[in-house]
């Protein structure tokens, strides 16, 4: 019993680094990526912002 909960503690942790260490970084970056295209693409088509 104990050797089974050992071993989904261990799932749990790894599964958790790997979701704070890979998953929500890339994550991050096709956001902000994605919405500084987005931005670019725009600006492409409509020009530069005027002040």
């Amino acid at each position: 019993m104990t050797n089974e909960v050992n071993d989904q503690k261990t799932k749990e942790r790894h599964a958790f680094l790997f979701l704070t260490a890979v998953v929500a970084p890339f994550f991050a970056v096709a956001i902000v990526g994605g919405y500084g295209l987005l931005i670019w693409l725009y600006q492409l088509f409509t020009g530069p912002p005027t002040g």
